[in-house]
């Protein structure tokens, strides 16, 4: 039997005394592309930032490979080879370089070095931009950065929250594109989005509504079941 990259079992999760999340489960097999899918508020920046652990677990258990990682501190998620993209994706202050350093921060120099030149090739769009600050960058590019930037940890897992986030429709599919790219090179993907288009990356959907998973499935069921009226509405 397979064990899931990530496994996420049960989850009830807020803030405070406010609870967001009811039993809210779902996995990412290795290799796998995920798209969380829902409308404003009802759920997936919660989620992803238990997953992270930003947030506490109330009650359930997350694991990463079969080790469970329900209390472990962020940044030995981020060691075990998760990395995560905020609907920010980088600092605006910094140089593009200084952005994505900080992205493979966790790995020796040299190995950093290589990485950023892969990325180089990989993102031409910033590369020629590389000293300069990301604040001077469009929308778009910002979020390439992001992307760039998630990316420099050379993870097993790439976690994003609403990617399209501001973004053109030509950037959204240049986002697309790219993520489509490093996915079959085996890079697994967990996207929380709004926008449609991002299924044509899933391999497997889920949609939260209210802090429950109200459907699991291929984006064929789900263009087939009841639950896309109720999963699109309000959504772009």
């Amino acid at each position: 039997m397979n064990v899931p990259l990530l496994d996420a079992r049960g989850i009830d999760a807020g803030y405070a005394r406010i609870q967001v999340l009811w039993k809210a489960g779902l996995s990412v097999e290795a290799g796998q592309a995920v798209v969380l899918l829902g409308a404003n508020g009802a759920g997936k920046t919660t989620l992803i930032r238990t997953v992270m652990g930003l947030l506490p677990v109330w009650h359930g258990e997350l694991t990463l490979g079969g080790v469970d990682i329900t209390r472990m501190a962020t940044d030995r998620r981020v060691r075990a080879g998760i990395a995560y993209m905020s609907e920010i994706g980088c600092f605006p202050g910094l140089s593009v370089e200084d952005n994505i350093r900080i992205g493979g921060q966790f790995l020796q120099r040299q190995a950093l070095d290589r990485r950023i030149e892969q990325l180089y090739t990989s993102f031409p769009l910033i590369k020629d931009r590389r000293r300069a600050a990301a604040g001077s960058l469009s929308g778009g590019q910002r979020k390439i950065l992001g992307i760039a930037k998630a990316l420099a940890s050379d993870p097993k897992l790439l976690i994003m929250d609403e990617p399209s986030a501001g973004l053109s429709p030509l950037f959204v599919n240049e986002a697309i594109n790219v993520l489509q790219e490093f996915h079959r090179r085996g890079l697994s993907l967990f996207i929380a989005e709004q926008n449609v288009q991002f299924l044509d990356l899933a391999d497997r959907v889920y949609v939260l509504e209210g802090g429950r998973i109200a459907f699991t499935g291929t984006t064929r069921q789900l263009q087939a079941d009841d639950a896309m009226q109720r999963a699109y509405f309000g959504i772009r």
